[in-house]
């Protein structure tokens, strides 16, 4: 069986990037605007999804993660939903004032006679509720790097792994 490989996972409005954490290449890109949505799996909380639509041969890829905690997962789906109310938030800004925003990601398609779709996020949350720590770092973009293993927690000081 191929192993699975470490990735280091960036999140903001802009998009999500997934980097290989041994050679730091970037091994994919997302803009949020081709994201239609994101999801923690019900019967694994630590496995989430999203998916994209590539726009060249408008196909659909489903792109799926195991995180070394369940927590760590809530918290990438929670930044994820943020990401998207901030990405959406900006693009009806832009659209009241009738022109682009230097803060919306260069590619991000405001047409006039186009709606502006709402983000669709679906959180599963565990038994166990995250603490008001863990629930603050979600507030920001934030960089998953690879650290000292799965036994760390959610938090952007100790920086778990992420496989994909």
């Amino acid at each position: 069986m191929k192993k699975v490989p470490t990735i280091v996972l960036s999140v903001s409005y802009k998009g999500v990037k997934f980097i290989d954490a041994t050679n730091k290449n970037i091994i994919a890109e997302h803009e949020i605007r081709n994201i239609s949505c994101a999801a923690q799996d019900p019967e694994d909380l630590s496995t989430f999804a999203y998916i994209t639509k590539d726009l060249k041969s408008s196909h659909h890829y489903c792109h799926v993660f195991t995180a070394f905690d369940v927590n760590l997962a809530y918290e990438i789906i929670l930044t994820l939903g943020q990401a998207f109310e901030v990405a959406y938030q900006l693009a009806l800004q832009a659209r009241k004032s009738g022109h682009g925003s230097s803060t919306l990601p260069e590619s991000f398609d405001i047409k006039p006679n186009k709606p502006v779709p709402k983000p669709r996020v679906n959180i599963r949350k565990s038994m166990e509720q995250p603490s008001m720590e863990q629930k603050g770092h979600a507030n920001v973009p934030w960089i998953v790097e690879p650290g000292q293993e799965a036994k760390r927690g959610a938090n952007t000081k100790a920086k778990p792994i992420l496989q994909h």
